[in-house]
């Protein structure tokens, strides 16, 4: 259920082996991931010292983006929740003094809730 979750845009969890292959080069001593979710090709990666947003774009999807957030940069985060007419949820995470928050959007059924859920863990 796992695999077609991702398929269809649903929050799911990520295979630890297939993090460490992305990861080998990011990680530093000591830092161990805790969750990592994947919605389509995003993933949201929560290490016991930041949270990585990786973005794989392109057709093919072999040029990927990893943000990294340490967590006592983020100074606040929302979530919008999807409504009647607008199936679309979203994810707001503002860092730093910076006024433009980064925004992840979710499409219906997502789970946004887990996500914003073990942001508030870390974050707080």
């Amino acid at each position: 259920m796992g695999l077609l979750s991702g398929i269809l845009g649903n929050a799911s969890e990520v295979d630890n082996e297939k993090l460490d292959e992305l990861l080998n080069d990011t990680l530093i001593e000591g830092e161990r991931i805790e969750k990592a979710y994947q919605v389509i090709r995003d993933m949201f990666v929560f290490s016991n010292k930041r949270l990585l947003l990786i973005d794989k774009q392109g057709v093919t999807g072999s040029k990927v983006e990893i943000l990294s957030i340490p967590y006592n940069k983020i100074t606040k985060y929302s979530k919008e929740s999807a409504g009647h007419f607008d199936l679309d949820s979203e994810l707001k995470i503002w860092v730093g003094s910076d006024p433009t928050p980064i925004t992840k959007e979710f499409k219906a059924g997502d789970n946004i809730n887990e996500v914003y859920r073990i942001i508030s863990t870390y974050a707080l």
